[in-house]
């Protein structure tokens, strides 16, 4: 990162004050977005496997609000705060087919970009990139469906899952911003 004249200077071990008027909300969603960021996950992998992950600070104060803007950013998309993060509502992947929205076989056509629940019904216009979006082991869009198989979906679950698409589409773009807005490595 750039050095800057303002610095972040955080309180020697065992000070409670926080400086320059940082929240604790503020250290949470700098680090929510550097845990986010790609090269971080690229670059420290094996310690995430085996150990805690490792907080990498930066003494730029203009970086640190940057990077807690886009944490918080995705924090919003993460709980679905439709308050903090409107674009939740849009219609993006609509719900189409005739039947009765239960969840037989899910699986994911690329032409055209759908998921189907069972062979009448499906969510339009969700990208590969979307589908295939990863927080662990797990395959989001995938695994919440099954995780219902069998089970008729309510309006309300159609309505959650539609957003759970978008928070996907715009956490991959968040991530790639994150990343973008870091330097180099490890964080100065």
């Amino acid at each position: 990162m750039k050095a800057l004249s303002e610095k972040l200077n955080l309180p020697p071990e065992g000070e409670f004050a926080l400086p320059q008027g940082i929240s604790p909300e503020a250290i949470f969603h700098y680090a929510y977005a550097v845990f986010h960021a790609p090269t971080y996950r690229a670059r420290y992998a094996a310690f995430l496997k085996t150990d805690f992950p490792r907080l990498p600070l930066t003494s730029d104060l203009k970086s640190f609000r940057a990077l807690a803007k886009l944490g918080e950013k995705l924090v919003a998309l993460h709980l679905l705060d439709v308050s903090a993060a409107p674009t939740l509502n849009e219609t993006r992947h609509k719900f189409e087919g005739a039947g009765n929205r239960k969840v037989e076989k899910v699986e994911y056509s690329e032409s055209p970009q759908r998921v189907k629940i069972n062979a009448d019904q499906w969510f339009e216009n969700v990208p590969r990139k979307v589908w295939e979006f990863r927080v662990g082991g797990y395959q989001v869009a995938e695994k919440w469906l099954k995780d219902r198989k069998n089970r008729v979906l309510s309006f309300d679950e159609i309505s959650h899952y539609q957003r759970v698409l978008i928070a996907l589409a715009q956490t991959s773009t968040l991530m790639d911003e994150i990343d973008a807005s870091i330097e180099s490595w490890p964080l100065s």
